[in-house]
């Protein structure tokens, strides 16, 4: 097992320039990035590097064709505390914000910032990483959407653990007022009572959803925010896991 990662780092230390051995569309999601920050919604609202993220996840997902809802993508920035807005819904294609709003995180994971994360049953912890959406179906939240973990090890397990988008009462600004933070749901990103619906049907269906932190082991581990990893585990061999 030592020998296949030092050969990983071997192989990133003499890396070619990017867009030259590795596709993963980097070319398509660095033009789109600009395109994207030019737009003064997006740019006051979503932090560059968390975006460029999503975007190369994104492209990265639709290459293997996992995501079937083409320019849909939604990203939860949970660097943000829960008092402020931090679920975005991105038409990537017309470079437009379609949704903002809070989002809660587990109980599991922290207060009013989240700072733990975790991928086990029971922990009630929120997952990091990528995400494609799922089926409808009405449960004990009501109308809620199924969500499918991308990355192994990482968030994989979320469909065994019923981690799903629904609306919830503690998702707020009342709640907020009266208690300085969001409720905090079981491992759910769960959001206001007053745009679930709306939420669900913007991004159903096969859209790719994003949630970040600053957590340098996600992103250490992650082969979607690094493509070249990506594509070394699989010329060597390598697990994600």
């Amino acid at each position: 097992m030592i020998r296949p990662i030092l050969m990983l780092f071997f192989m990133l230390a003499v890396l070619p320039a990017p867009g030259h051995a590795f596709s993963f569309q980097q070319n398509s999601f660095r033009k789109q990035v600009p395109t994207l920050s030019r737009f003064p919604e997006l740019r006051n609202k979503i932090d560059q590097k968390v975006l460029n993220m999503a975007l190369a996840g994104y492209y990265s997902l639709k290459e293997q064709g996992k995501v079937n809802r083409d320019g849909i993508l939604t990203v939860i920035d949970f660097n943000k505390p829960s008092v402020d807005e931090r679920l975005f819904v991105i038409d990537i294609n017309r470079g437009r914000l379609l949704y903002s709003g809070l989002v809660a995180h587990g109980s599991g994971s922290g207060d009013n910032f989240a700072y733990s994360f975790s991928n086990s049953p029971g922990s009630h912890k929120s997952s990091l990483g990528f995400y494609t959406t799922g089926t409808t179906y009405d449960g004990k939240h009501g109308y809620s959407l199924r969500l499918q973990g991308m990355e192994p090890g990482i968030n994989d397990m979320a469909e065994s653990r019923s981690i799903v988008i629904h609306g919830a009462d503690y998702v707020s600004y009342d709640f907020i007022r009266q208690h300085g933070r969001l409720g905090r749901s079981q491992g759910c990103p769960a959001v206001s009572f007053d745009s679930f619906q709306h939420v669900i049907d913007l991004i159903k269906d096969g859209s790719c959803l994003f949630i970040y932190h600053r957590d340098g082991a996600y992103t250490s581990r992650s082969s979607l925010v690094n493509p070249d990893i990506a594509a070394l585990r699989v010329s060597f061999g390598i697990s994600a896991s």
